[in-house]
């Protein structure tokens, strides 16, 4: 019995329902062009900044789809020096999250490039720069050779464990892959989005490294973005909205590959996840906007590095409460010099303390 689609006679002749995604499909191409039109009318810094935001989303989020979470500051840095930009706060990065920034960066910013098994080697390298995912080593920057037994996507308890998908044999995969990426460097007359769509399905499907497939599968699909596009520049995140609708995702996917190779249904799915993925980049658009308008308002405003970089901090989405303690650790000075750093700025009627009380005062944006 053949399980899953790879295993098909026809594989990977994908067919599909036009008609069935078509209106999704033009709705997707007027967000986007809504949303460079946007773009196109803001100055230079801004789209940086922008671009900024939006690359440092996909790759928080990109990593938190596998269940690992990176440090927001460390990624916002390692874009931004590899990007050239200058940013208030800058923090020395981990190589771990150096080599995802790598990645990303490398598929948008050089996404008319060719895909070759070389660049997917440079890519899984730059992932698992210790040569180990978690405590286990792997094959790093080579296919998986299947060492330990076939490659399954699996859940539950030892003994009780469901298979979800069993990937193509190591034995397929050189055949596999030249497949693939023919396809993807030649295949020009398909819609760009489209072939998004399906070259994240395909590659998921072989699984061709032991690890890190999922992270190259949304890098692999930003990067056809960006083709489609006709920019390097990020102003939405697939990667945060596939975060959002995980746990659809990974059940469309197991029926997709269990079924036959009408991916319609699989499609659809990626079209309404990527409209909803458009129609979000709103709030990091509005977030932008916002900090530029503050630092104009205060332009005239006196302010120490430390006010500055906490500002900062705040305009780029403080995640829990800032009492005075947490102002002290993070800009590296005592209790009291922070109090003094917030109070300056309450008397200026940039912040203010929240009304709900506690045990430790916390402040907010006034």
């Amino acid at each position: 019995m053949k399980a899953f689609i790879h295993q098909l006679d026809n594989w990977p002749n994908f067919t599909w329902k036009l008609d069935e995604f078509i209106n999704l499909l033009s709705e997707v191409r007027n967000l986007q062009g809504r949303i460079l039109g946007r773009m196109e009318s803001l100055g230079f810094d801004l789209r940086n900044e922008a671009t900024l935001e939006t690359l440092t989303l996909d790759v928080l989020k990109s990593t938190e789809i596998e269940g690992e979470y990176l440090n927001p500051d460390q990624v916002r840095s390692s874009i931004a020096k590899k990007l050239g930009l200058e940013i208030a706060g800058s923090v020395e990065s981990d190589r771990n999250v150096d080599g995802i920034v790598e990645m990303m960066l490398d598929a948008t910013q050089n996404c008319f490039k060719p895909l070759t098994a070389e660049r997917l080697f440079d890519w899984h390298a730059a992932l698992f720069p210790t040569g180990r995912s978690g405590m286990y080593k792997i094959t790093v920057a080579n296919w998986r050779t299947d060492s330990t037994g076939p490659m399954q996507v699996v859940s539950g308890a030892m003994s009780k464990e469901k298979v979800h998908f069993q990937a193509p044999d190591s034995s397929l995969l050189k055949s596999e892959m030249t497949r693939f990426l023919d396809w993807f460097n030649t295949n020009n007359e398909l819609d760009l989005v489209l072939k998004a769509a399906i070259a994240h399905l395909w590659f998921v499907t072989i699984h061709p490294f032991d690890d890190g497939n999922g992270r190259i599968a949304r890098a692999l699909t930003d990067m056809l973005l960006a083709q489609s596009d006709r920019s390097s520049q990020r102003f939405y995140s697939m990667s945060a909205q596939i975060r959002v609708e995980r746990k659809q995702y990974y059940e469309i996917l197991e029926k997709t590959q269990k079924g036959n190779l009408d991916i319609t249904d699989w499609i659809k799915w990626f079209l309404g996840c990527l409209i909803n993925a458009l129609k979000s980049t709103d709030i990091i658009l509005n977030r932008v906007l916002f900090k530029a308008d503050f630092w104009n308002r205060h332009l005239k405003t006196v302010m120490n590095e430390r006010q500055k970089k906490m500002l900062n901090k705040i305009l780029d989405g403080f995640e829990g409460k800032l009492t005075s303690s947490k102002w002290a650790k993070i800009a590296k000075c005592s209790k009291d010099t922070a109090i003094r750093d917030i109070n300056d700025l309450i008397n200026k009627g940039i912040l203010k303390k929240k009304e709900a009380g506690g045990r430790s005062t916390n402040y907010e944006l006034k």
